[in-house]
Order: C-alpha cells, then structure tokens, then sequence
C-alpha cells in the first residue's frame, strides 16, 4: 500500500496569509489618521475611493508621481530600523508633484517581502502614513505582496503613487523663467534618498566602517546619520504656490544640480548657483573626503544641502523672502537664472569664481 502524499499549503511555500491579515490590523489605525474628509469607504477595499472636490477649482488637472527608495533600504536592513523609511517613499513623491504645483491628495504604498513579518510591515506603514499626514495627503490604499523565495531573508521592497491637483492657472512648468530671475534654496534634511550606490562604497567598502560606526562630526552613528529621512516640502510651499507666482521649483534628487535644475530652464537660460550660498553639511563633506570623491560628481550626485529650488521673479523675490522668515523657514541666496544653453554653472568655492 502506497504512503499517503502530504498536503501542500500556501504556508508550505512561504506564504503566511493569516501574517498578512494581521498586518493589516496593526496598520488600521495609522492608516485612518490620514484619511480627509473625500476619503470614500475604510481600509480593506479592492480600490482607494477618493471624491475631488471639484467645486474648489476652475479648471482641476491631476497630477502623478511614483517612485521608491532605492538602496537605501539596505541601509534598514542593516539597522534593522524600518519606521522612518516610509517617509523617503512618500517624500519622494509629493515633493516631486509638488514642483508643478500640486497639492497632495491620495498615496498608495506598495510592499513586496520575502516573507511577512506583521510587526515590520506595520512599522513600515507607519512611516508612510505619519509622512502622508504632514504632507496632507490621504493613504487610501496599497499592497504588501509576499514573494516567498523571491526576496533574501528579511528584506523588501517599497515603492509609492502619489496623485496631486492643482488649477491650471498656478501649474509650474517653467515656461515663465527667464534671465534674471532669483534662485531660492531650502535646505534638505541630509542624503535624501539618491546616491545611496556610492554612499555605501563609500561608507562600507572604502572606509569599513559599519552602521554603528560612532562618527564624533555626526554626533550619532553613521546609520542614524545616513537613515535620516527625506524632508517633506508641501507644508512650506504649497502656501508658496498658492500666494506667489513662482516661475519654477527643482526638487534636488538623482542628477543633483546639473541634471535636475536644467529640467526646467528654457533653451536659452543658465542657472548660475553660488556654491558659498550655503554651508554644505557634513555628512557631505565626509563623503567627499572618505571617497576622494570630485567635487563635480558630488553636486551631480547629492543634494549637497538644498533639496528644493524656487525659481522666482525678481519683482516677487522679497515677498517670497520676508514670507519665508516670517514663517522661520532657512532658505539661501543661491544665485540666478542667466542667459546660456540650458545648463547649471555652478560658481564660488571649489568651482572658482
């Protein structure tokens, strides 16, 4: 007589779907605490369901982002800190909506894991959802896929959507700028989310160094340091947006200065940027020296301490600069918008005159 075949189950391959479930109910709550008043329906549905409240503009045009955290997750994974880096998955998004003038709405996160655990998919939600709730915008839906044998134990993937509105009339697109206007900078919260490839050369490979690394100018360790998340912007300009004609915003990621500035200048317009505009932080200035990193490839690569340009008028300069102050926001004289071909000059420092 035969031996009786075993019984395969989704939990035999990997797949916890009951770790799944509890998940969700260790989010709920930081979740709802996003919710505004369009939110349609609960957590749970196939769908975000989300009313415009159309009413409130002339002529509405959605707005759309997504994007991820890149390599700096395995950053989270060597920390095993996993709270704050939901924050760099939204930040990512809204500040990206945001430069065309759009107020956040709606996010949706999505999750893939190796394997479910409940408590760390929470705490990844948890993230998402504070930084949703600072940015105004409602988690309405998302996905955490389990991927058993996909993914090296314990790690994950998070990557977000992000949908914006903003009435035709105050769209940001850059077509206003011109030689002569001022560029404003507002200061990042240190590496953002871009560069994190030659950040961990740098830091792990090069130097040896680990993440508890004590690193006496940091006055933490290197891992809080370099976890620190990327800085939400909607809070300081979307009044911006609303009460000044801005010409343009940059917000500063993958391509820093060269790449990302130019993305909104005219075929004829440089942007010329003072690099003693403002005192470069020194998670930056270690980089470059641990790595022997060229000055060039750093500004091509980081925020080096500005995360959002404003791109302004210069009848309009000092009521954005007294709004600022007024507001207690630090912002920098950068430099100006130029004649030229469409590119970013940057001068002072190691760049010479």
């Amino acid at each position: 007589m035969s031996e009786e075949k075993k019984q395969l189950t989704y939990a035999d391959a990997g797949v916890d779907i009951d770790a799944g479930n509890k998940a969700v109910e260790l989010m709920k709550d930081s979740v709802r605490a996003t919710y505004r008043p369009e939110v349609i329906g609960d957590l749970g549905g196939f769908g975000g369901l989300f009313a415009l409240n159309s009413g409130k503009y002339k002529e509405p045009v959605l707005v759309s982002g997504t994007d991820g955290v890149g390599t700096k997750l395995k950053l989270a994974f060597m920390a095993d800190k996993h709270d704050t880096i939901g924050q760099d998955a939204v930040a990512m998004c809204v500040n990206d909506i945001l430069v065309q003038g759009a107020e956040p709405l709606f996010f949706l996160d999505y999750i893939a894991v190796d394997k479910v655990d409940s408590q760390k998919v929470a705490n990844i939600v948890k993230g998402v959802a504070n930084a949703c709730k600072e940015s105004g915008c409602a988690l309405i839906g998302g996905e955490t896929a389990e991927m058993a044998g996909f993914y090296s134990k314990g790690e994950y993937d998070i990557a977000g959507f992000c949908v914006g509105v903003v009435d035709k009339s105050k769209m940001i697109t850059g077509d206003k700028v011109k030689a002569g206007d001022v560029l404003l900078g507002l200061p990042s919260s240190g590496v953002h989310s871009n560069g994190f490839s030659l950040v961990r050369k740098i830091c792990f490979e090069a130097m040896g160094y680990t993440m508890d690394t004590e690193v006496p100018e940091f006055g933490c360790t290197l891992g809080e340091k370099l976890l620190t998340p990327t800085r939400l912007y909607p809070k300081t300009c979307l009044p911006l947006i609303e009460n000044f004609d801005l010409h343009g915003m940059v917000h500063i990621t993958g391509g820093g200065f060269y790449d990302n500035i130019p993305r909104i200048l005219p075929e004829d317009c440089d942007a010329e940027v003072n690099s003693e505009a403002w005192e470069v932080p020194v998670v930056f200035k270690k980089l470059q020296e641990w790595g022997n990193v060229p000055w060039a490839e750093m500004y091509r690569t980081f925020n080096m301490g500005v995360g959002m340009v404003l791109v302004v008028d210069p009848s309009e300069a000092d009521a954005v600069r007294a709004y600022l102050k007024a507001e207690g926001e630090t912002f920098y004289e950068l430099g100006k918008v130029v004649p030229g071909h469409k590119e970013t000059i940057m001068k002072g420092g190691v760049f010479g005159a």
